[in-house]
């Protein structure tokens, strides 16, 4: 049988390791501090921002919400930024994405203070990543490579095949594999013989944002299968088609007219070594990860060693 990566329980270990941490700023100097920015009405990125600020709750880290309203402008949100870079008692910036079309997204995130910068995503945090510096790592990727040390994968001398490029996920995984010693492929949607390219690799990310893309056919029998992509499918022929056996699942789908979904077709859960589960695998390791920087963020800046 096949092992499941749990993601909840890496998520769990994580947050235990930063209790004693942040316990010991609040002692001897101040709470972590993170600004989390949330430009107008996406439920979805609501969501996700009352799961940060939940998770700062429960350790102990000082959060604060900034709410400009979905009309704002590229001045202002830079205003905003500036303004957070300058205080003191915030060691994270974050800005949740998207940005509404009227602001240049790409101006604000360069704005942040990359000392601040705990998603990981400012070019001097990739920079750092890319020369394997000390430095603040994507959280996603960095929540994959705990989830691979936590289960003891091997990953020196190993083939990693990454499907995906995107900056946030992608390039950076690609990245940190080759720096745990992996061999590493990086393919796309142009990628020629894709599902050959996949089939060679002992280690298979999807991250492509394509629902169920990858199936039996990309994966060798002993390969372990990162599947990084959340998606939403509300047609119900294509439910059946992938949980018709699964009762779960069908009544989950039957309760809210769709089911979520990764990039990894389920058929594949059966034919590998390990695979992460969606929901349930590396979702609860990105926030896991982002209050991990936000702790190391806080031990830099008071000069604390963890």
């Amino acid at each position: 049988m096949p092992v499941v990566l749990d993601g909840k329980a890496v998520r769990d270990a994580i947050l235990e390791s930063l209790r004693p941490r942040v316990a010991r700023l609040v002692e001897e100097q101040r709470a972590p501090g993170l600004a989390v920015v949330l430009v107008g009405h996406n439920p979805a990125s609501e969501i996700y921002v009352r799961s940060k600020v939940k998770a700062c709750e429960e350790l102990g880290i000082a959060s604060e919400k900034h709410l400009p309203t979905g009309d704002v402008s590229t001045e202002d949100m830079l205003f905003l930024v500036n303004r957070l870079n300058q205080r003191r008692d915030i060691d994270g910036i974050l800005v949740q994405l998207p940005l509404p079309d009227q602001v240049d997204e790409q101006e604000v995130l360069l704005a942040i203070d990359p000392s601040k910068d705990v998603d990981g995503f400012h070019p001097i945090s990739s920079g750092n990543l890319m020369a394997n510096r000390a430095g603040f790592r994507p959280c996603t990727p960095a929540g994959v490579m705990k989830m691979l040390e936590h289960y003891g994968v091997p990953l020196a001398g190993k083939h990693a095949v990454v499907v995906g490029r995107s900056d946030i996920v992608g390039k950076p995984m690609a990245m940190l594999l080759l720096h745990a010693n992996c061999t590493v492929t990086i393919c796309h949607s142009k990628t020629q013989n894709l599902a050959a390219e996949c089939r060679r690799a002992d280690i298979v990310v999807a991250a492509i944002g394509r629902p169920a893309f990858i199936t039996r056919d990309f994966v060798k029998p002993d390969a372990v299968v990162i599947d990084v992509g959340i998606n939403r499918v509300k047609e119900r022929d294509r439910v059946v088609q992938m949980f018709g056996d699964n009762p779960a699942r069908m009544a989950a789908f039957e309760k809210n007219g769709s089911v979520v979904v990764g990039d990894v077709h389920p058929e594949v859960f059966e034919h590998c070594a390990a695979y992460t589960p969606v929901p349930g695998g590396v979702g609860p390791l990105t926030i896991a990860m982002l209050m991990s920087n936000t702790v190391a963020s806080a031990e830099w800046r008071l000069g604390i060693t963890p």
